[in-house]
């Protein structure tokens, strides 16, 4: 008996000839192709019965056994090289014991004739038929032609309907879609034309008032005893600061009847001034500094147009919403609320020209040949800063003596030295006395500036903790993310959950999974100043770059990831992020609050962004500075974006405005010099036009915006 089987071989060989039985076995075969299409097999058009029990396929060069088997050639000989049975029953079989079954073919072949004939279309069934040879008459090709040519000036009509109406369908869209920017133009051009003449009316009154100002000084200057009065009263309130007019005059009534009469005599005057003033408001030649401003203006003029639209069109739809009461809304200066925002922004944008070093300190350290400012902060107050770096030491320096007192080399009033090389700061905001500190080493560390010792030394995080951050409203809170990648147990997990439930109401109410046994990636890391260990951890899937509490709430914080993306957190429920910002083109390196709804981030993609976290919407994306691969700082306050370049300059951007307002340059303009430094740390002193700014060399420079 022959061996059994154990199921058949599936061939995949190439060949070009089919050999008969009896052609040697060992010779390659080929496979002709099927009748059947392969994919007419797949779609289940052809009956079972008639599939090869190996290949699955149409049989090709049907072969049929002794035992009464059909199987492709190719397939049964490959078979038979491996094994001597039957791939259907087992029973025995070689080469000898096949043969060809022409029968079967036949049938195939007719089969597959007839499916074809009926899959084809009827003008497939009409080239056959001529093909074929098939009589037809001139009478009947003339009717066939007639036929097809008005069945073609059919599908011609119906095409060019659908074109024209494709066409007609784009223009109605484009005529609506230019009609609504006409009205919006026509929009914009009453807003323009109300805001035109409430700015003139605010200008004239100015202007009058000033002239009115100046007669009035005019008989003071003309009469003694109001001279007397005048030197008097300038000497009590100081040379800078004037009485008010009326007050003065008031004062002069009641001595000398001759001021009287003069200011009488001056109402006619001032009448007479009010009359023309409209028309010398024009011939006020402006200073060089206005001229500088208007330079200013021109210079961002789009931006400028963008943000003074906006803001009109915001307090019109905010005016449709709120109609009761806000309707007519007007400031105390007699215009449009909109309007006046964007005064406060042209006011504020075209203030400032340049950076202008008022002291510079180097951070040479004589047992670190690197000298690095990684990180560089403000304590509560804005009198002391401290600096870090990978010297591995925080120095504190007093501000005043930093600028009021010349000298080469600042000593630090504090220092306080660590294991690691530091990498981000971060103030108490309550506690003057406190300061936190992230290292290489994942090490949070709480610092007492008054014994430079430290509180406490959190050692959970396993990689480089990249930023730490206080809460603004809960000074015992902080938090601190990292590169560390680990997994949490669910004994660890509840472990968690209690120390949540211990820090009182800010982190109540958070949900336990029960059905989770394992937290990956657990980056971010929420402490308290009175506990050891962490009170909450959110778990992230990429590095956490940049961390930050919300100013005013302790349970939203943000995350800056290097995964290009920005989520904000509600701590009451970390299960999913609240918000996730998306369009930074690189890694996100730093995220800050200029308030509780404006967020703005820095990325390695060479720009800034800002965020309404509140409305989840991008505001404006702001470039002019280079950054592609270092940490180079962000700072912010209420109106002002300062960031680093790797050009080794310091950049400022208007919150309103895409580009530059000013810059600095550390060092020469030497191109060398630009390419192998870089600015490393950069922040405002609180609600001020002052900053710090550190590069790479260590120089540290207190800068100031100007005119």
């Amino acid at each position: 008996m022959g061996e059994i089987s154990m199921g058949a071989l599936v061939p995949s060989l190439k060949g070009e000839s089919l050999p008969d039985a009896t052609a040697d076995p060992s010779r390659e075969p080929s496979r002709p192709a099927p009748p059947y299409p392969p994919e007419e097999a797949e779609a289940g058009v052809v009956d079972k019965d008639t599939l090869c029990p190996i290949c699955m396929q149409i049989i090709t060069n049907a072969f049929l056994t002794s035992c009464g088997h059909s199987f492709c050639y190719l397939c049964i000989v490959t078979h038979l090289r491996n094994k001597s049975d039957c791939p259907c029953c087992t029973h025995y079989l070689t080469t000898n014991h096949i043969f060809p079954n022409f029968l079967l073919d036949k049938l195939l072949k007719k089969s597959f004739a007839r499916q074809k004939v009926k899959s084809a279309s009827p003008l497939g069934h009409l080239r056959q038929a001529l093909f074929q040879g098939c009589e037809v008459s001139i009478k009947e090709l003339d009717g066939l032609l007639s036929l097809l040519s008005e069945k073609k000036r059919k599908f011609e009509q119906e095409a060019a309907e659908t074109n024209m109406q494709i066409l007609l369908d784009f223009l109605h869209c484009l005529r609506r879609q230019k009609l609504e920017e006409l009205n919006e133009i026509y929009s914009d051009l009453n807003y323009i034309k109300d805001d035109i003449n409430a700015v003139e009316r605010y200008r004239t009154e100015l202007y009058r008032a000033k002239e009115r100002f100046s007669v009035k000084l005019q008989l003071v200057n003309n009469d003694p005893i109001a001279r007397k009065a005048w030197a008097l009263l300038t000497d009590k309130h100081g040379s800078d600061t004037i009485c008010s007019p009326h007050y003065m005059l008031g004062q002069m009534g009641t001595q000398n009847q001759k001021a009287d009469v003069k200011a009488q005599a001056s109402s006619q005057v001032l009448q007479n001034l009010d009359a023309c003033s409209g028309s010398d408001l024009h011939s006020v030649a402006p200073s060089a500094l206005a001229a500088a401003r208007k330079r200013r203006v021109h210079s961002q003029f789009n931006d400028l147009q963008e943000c003074y639209l906006q803001k009109r069109r915001n307090w019109n739809a905010r005016s449709h919403k709120q109609e009761e009461s806000v309707k007519n809304t007007r400031s105390r200066e007699g215009y449009n609320p909109g309007l006046d925002d964007f005064r406060y922004v042209l006011t504020t944008f075209t203030r400032y020209s340049q950076l202008r070093v008022i002291a510079e300190l180097p951070y040479d350290d004589l047992f670190h040949s690197a000298n690095i400012v990684s990180s560089i902060e403000f304590d509560r107050d804005d009198e002391l800063f401290a600096t870090a770096g990978v010297s591995r030491c925080i120095k504190v320096y007093e501000l005043s003596s930093v600028v009021n007192e010349p000298a080469d080399v600042h000593c630090p009033v504090v220092q306080m030295s660590s294991r690691s090389k530091l990498i981000c700061l971060s103030w108490n905001k309550c506690t003057k006395n406190h300061i936190a500190s992230c290292d290489y080493d994942g090490m949070v560390t709480v610092w007492d500036v008054n014994t430079c010792q430290s509180v406490m030394e959190y050692e959970e995080h396993e990689q480089r903790a990249w930023s730490v951050d206080f809460s603004f409203t809960e000074p015992s809170m902080l938090i601190s993310g990292s590169d560390d990648c680990k997994e949490q147990s669910q004994e660890s997990k509840d472990a968690t959950m209690s120390y949540i439930r211990k820090i009182g109401d800010i982190l109540e109410d958070l949900g336990k999974d029960s059905s989770m046994f394992i937290i990956l990636v657990l980056t971010v890391k929420i402490w308290c100043t009175k506990q050891e260990a962490s009170v909450l951890n959110i778990n992230m899937n990429a590095t956490v770059c940049s961390v930050k509490y919300n100013p005013e709430s302790s349970i939203y914080v943000a995350v800056g990831s290097a995964d290009r993306q920005i989520y904000y957190y509600d701590l009451r429920n970390i299960s999913q992020p609240l918000r996730v910002f998306s369009g930074h083109r690189k890694a996100v390196s730093y995220v800050k609050f200029l308030a509780n709804n404006e967020l703005a981030s820095a990325s390695t993609d060479n720009t800034l962004r800002m965020w309404d976290v509140k409305e989840n919407l991008p505001l404006r994306t702001y470039t002019g500075h280079m950054n592609e691969k270092n940490f180079v700082g962000l700072t912010v306050n209420r109106e002002f974006i300062a960031c680093g370049s790797e050009t080794n300059g310091v950049f400022v951007y208007h919150k309103a405005i895409s580009k530059p307002m000013a810059w600095h340059g550390f060092g020469s303009e030497d191109e060398e010099d630009k390419r192998s430094y870089f600015i490393s740390a950069v922040c405002w002193k609180s609600d001020s036009p002052t900053m710090l700014a550190a590069n790479s060399r260590g120089t540290i420079k207190v800068l100031v915006l100007a005119e």
